[in-house]
């Protein structure tokens, strides 16, 4: 699995300023020449890329010697490479290097390298070319032991030159063996792993010898981690961490998860669903939990896992409803999102009382009531009715009393904030006029209820009251989000059955709710159109609100639509997919 190359041949000639470059069965010449225009940038890598399986990846293994130091200030006076691809050697490449400083004694003693050997070599910028000309383009995989402290030098050296830092992926060997091979050796230093291990090349700090150490070393590790699950090139990159976790024999459970969109389930040993997630990549993501993800609940997670299970989706917005309709019906504990929908509370308006007021509510009866939500706490809700009140002079308290001798009983009444009934002041049709501006204000004019809002924000600004005025701007954000929820909920609703492509993919959507997805073409749409209803005949009407249920799948949908918009081609509309209501405002401040 090394590259057993003739020694005449492991050493580059130096002559008359030309550095000689050995690939297998190719020479090539790169003769000293000013220094190139930097490369293009690099592509953006996909996640075909990231599982690219590990015989299919060009590994360069490399190794520099120095004159010590750090990368800013210290000098390069060797450099050696291996280029290996599954498990055969293409080539190796080596040249010492006129670091254009003095060698430490020190160094010299360690690597054997003198003065008088590299003072006819090139200096490194003439070496730079070809370089990067054997490592090749950014699909290549770097690979050093403590590959960060070569990594650094050579990139200091092509930033000195105006070119640009290596873009190229990179794997490090040292805390690979740490992870895998910690209980077998008494440390991970390349010379005890290569006398260890019984490598066919040992390190002598010199550099193409560590790098055919290294490259050794690398194929041995990839064996060893082939146990652990690891076959393509995401696994080895993040296997570092991996490892190190104490359930990492777990690893086994990833082995078939693609490297597709879907859905993941971890279960226990009684197959009960302990999570649910969605991943546009299932094995990446999954892989992912042994390694960065530090939620203080994972390792618990996977000391009760027994079984990953998964179910590819060809899609995002396929994935989401999924993942969120099996939360729905498993109740997974480690589950936040979703698991709690049946305790949505809402926030009603009792229009069926003489004095109508507003209350926080689990449940929808059909009394007639104006409902809002669900809402996804009872103390947002409460923050919710708190800024409805702000805005709006409706009641506070329970009393009905109209007396005009009665004594005020509530505070709000006393100080003037609120037409209860208590204070017998307030007449029946004088107090109908506020519920209709208020049932406006929370079906088709939202800006009764957040004008108030504002110019109260302005006035505390001027007065110089600032935490007051963060209090109101937070209750009319909170009011300006819930009545943007709800608009999301009754435009799905009200288009009824809808049809949308997007790339090869189509959708059917029925009152909001994800009813059919496929590949374009694998089946016609089916929908018998109606006349659309008018923009008065949709608003009013009021809807009745969604269950806790509907109501997260139904953002989970707008959510997506939102942010695919750009790209969705929409195809048949039931009812009608517009809003002509004036847009919602934001009272969050914007970050500077």
């Amino acid at each position: 699995m090394g590259c057993d190359t003739p020694a005449e041949n492991l050493t580059s000639n130096v002559r008359s300023g030309r550095v000689a470059l050995l690939v297998t069965e190719h020479l090539f010449v790169a003769p000293q020449a000013t220094p190139e225009a930097p490369p293009a940038a690099p592509r953006q890598r996909t996640l075909d890329d990231l599982g690219t399986p590990l015989h299919e990846v060009t590994f360069v293994v490399f190794d520099i010697e120095t004159t010590g130091g750090k990368a800013a200030n210290g000098g390069i006076t060797e450099i050696g490479a291996v280029k290996l691809r599954g498990g055969d050697c293409l080539g190796t490449y080596q040249t010492l290097v006129n670091p254009g400083r003095a060698i430490p004694p020190e160094i010299t003693v360690l690597t054997g390298i003198t003065e008088q050997m590299v003072y006819r070599a090139p200096r490194i910028e003439a070496i730079l070319p070809s370089f990067l000309d054997f490592v090749g383009g950014d699909d290549t995989v770097l690979v050093g032991h403590n590959v960060r402290y070569d990594l650094s030098f050579t990139n200091a050296a092509l930033e000195r030159d105006g070119r640009a830092r290596l873009a190229n992926r990179s794997v490090d060997t040292l805390p690979l063996a740490r992870r895998l091979l910690r209980d077998e050796v008494p440390n991970c230093k390349l010379g005890t792993l290569a006398d260890r291990l019984r490598l066919s090349h040992s390190p002598s700090h010199r550099a193409l010898d560590d790098a055919l150490a290294t490259g050794d070393l690398l194929h041995v590790l990839i064996e060893r981690a082939g146990a652990m699950g690891v076959v393509g090139l995401d696994d080895l990159l993040a296997l570092p961490t991996m490892a190190g976790n104490p359930q990492a024999s777990k690893l086994r459970l990833t082995d078939r998860l693609p490297r597709k969109p879907g859905v993941y389930l971890f279960r226990n040993r009684s197959g009960d669903v302990l999570y649910v997630g969605k991943a546009s990549n299932l094995r990446s993501r999954v892989r992912s939990y042994f390694s960065t993800d530090e939620r203080r609940k994972v390792a618990q997670l996977l000391r009760e896992t027994h079984r990953i299970d998964h179910q590819v989706c060809r899609n995002g917005l396929e994935a989401a409803v999924l993942e969120l309709r099996l939360i729905h019906r498993h109740l997974p504990r480690f589950n936040a999102q979703g698991t709690r929908s049946s305790s949505y509370p809402y926030v009603k308006l009792t229009l069926n009382e003489r004095f109508p007021r507003l209350s926080v509510v689990r449940k929808v009866a059909d009394d007639g009531a104006l409902y809002l939500g669900p809402i996804s706490s009872a103390r947002r809700a409460q923050r919710l009715i708190e800024a409805i009140e702000t805005a709006s002079p409706v009641r506070r308290c329970t009393a009905t009393s109209t007396s005009r001798t009665a004594k005020p009983v509530c505070t709000a009444a006393q100080i003037g904030v609120a037409a209860c009934p208590c204070s017998g002041h307030t007449s029946e049709d004088d107090y109908a006029r506020i519920v209709a501006d208020l049932v406006d204000g929370l079906t088709c004019d939202p800006h009764r209820l957040l004008a108030p809002l504002r110019d109260r924000i302005a006035e505390l600004a001027d007065e110089e009251r600032f935490e007051e005025a963060a209090d109101v701007r937070d209750r009319a954000d909170a009011l300006s989000g819930a009545l943007r929820r709800q608009r999301r909920f009754d435009l799905l609703r009200r288009a009824g059955r809808i049809r949308f492509r997007f790339g090869a993919a189509w959708a059917e959507l029925d009152d909001g709710r994800l009813v059919g997805w496929g590949d374009v073409g694998d089946q016609p749409s089916l929908l018998d159109l109606r006349t659309p209803l008018s923009p008065t005949d949709v608003f009013d009407d009021r809807l009745p609100p969604p269950s806790q249920t509907e109501a997260d799948e139904l953002l989970t949908v707008a959510r997506w639509l939102n942010e695919n918009a750009h790209r969705i081609e929409l195809e048949a509309v039931d009812g009608l997919l517009a809003e002509p209501l004036p847009r919602l405002p934001s009272f969050v401040p914007r970050k500077r």
